[in-house]
């Protein structure tokens, strides 16, 4: 059977009730859908929750407050309710999978994910997003299987996936900048102790320059890689800390890369928030 058969043919679509307390839930499934011939659809006053829509096959055209956006396989929308918005397929065949939801959180989450809104959002065609419609299809049984709480987990695991696999702008996919990275955490992983490990031997390992390096860590991490490497440090200490309580302090020290004690306790307080002692204490025997 061809694509385009399939596609047209394992239209489905869920909507799930919402009680009370579900809206007092972070975030709450309203609907699921997947259609293999999509039609025109036309929002003066937009929708009344969160409305995820993307393109399976074919291609279709979105319009949001009056300004046009192609909408191509791999290619979604994020829009938040109330926005005005029409769309409609470019091709004989434009099958879109969408999900809607809304929640007490549901403005708070996707800002704090920091997923685009109001322009497209693409991922690669080997991703998780790319077979979604494929699972949910399989997934469906009973409209209760998704309310409530498993509704509201659902939505924030999609909403997960769209932050790692997502790209927009131009900006890579933040899975591809962690695995762009991956040296680099083995190095941290592995020569942590030495305190000779900086900025410029991370670079190195990379074959880039120091800044470039400071640009892809900030872009996955939003910090740098030397404060990467520092929170590393503090991280192994107070698993040092803990499993050996005879060992000293600026043993601990020397062992996670400081060779000045009193530098390990400042910046140990500075993350932790307690001196090395204080940890040890709070953790007990």
């Amino acid at each position: 059977m061809k694509l385009e058969v399939w596609l047209m043919n394992t239209s489905y679509s869920r909507h799930f009730v919402t009680t009370e307390w579900d809206r007092r839930l972070p975030l709450y499934l309203t609907s699921i859908g997947f259609s293999g011939h999509q039609g025109a659809i036309n929002r003066e006053s937009g929708f009344h929750s969160f409305h995820w829509l993307h393109t399976v096959e074919g291609s279709g055209e979105f319009i949001v407050n009056g300004k046009p956006m192609k909408l191509y396989p791999n290619q979604g929308f994020l829009l938040k309710p109330g926005v005005p918005h029409s769309y409609y397929p470019e091709t004989a065949v434009w099958s879109t999978w969408y999900m809607t939801f809304d929640g007490a959180l549901a403005n708070p989450i996707t800002a704090s994910l920091d997923i685009q809104q109001n322009l497209p959002i693409s991922w690669d065609k080997e991703c998780p997003l790319a077979h979604i419609h494929e699972q949910y299809n399989e997934k469906f049984g009973y409209s209760f299987d998704f309310a409530g709480m498993n509704g509201s987990l659902e939505v924030y695991a999609f909403l997960s996936q769209i932050k790692q696999y997502g790209q927009s702008s131009g900006q890579r996919s933040l899975s591809k900048g962690h695995e762009r990275l991956t040296p680099i955490y083995l190095l941290i992983e592995e020569g942590f102790s030495d305190p000779n490990l900086g900025l410029g031997t991370m670079a190195d390992t990379l074959q880039v320059s120091p800044q470039y390096l400071n640009t892809l860590f900030r872009s996955s991490w939003g910090i740098s890689p030397y404060q990467y490497l520092v929170q590393f440090r503090i991280q192994k200490s107070k698993e040092l800390l803990v499993a050996d309580r005879s060992r000293t302090v600026r043993d601990i020290s020397r062992a996670v890369g400081f060779q000045d004690d009193s530098h390990f306790i400042h910046t140990f307080h500075k993350v932790a928030g307690m001196t090395p002692n204080q940890f040890r204490l709070q953790y007990g025997e």
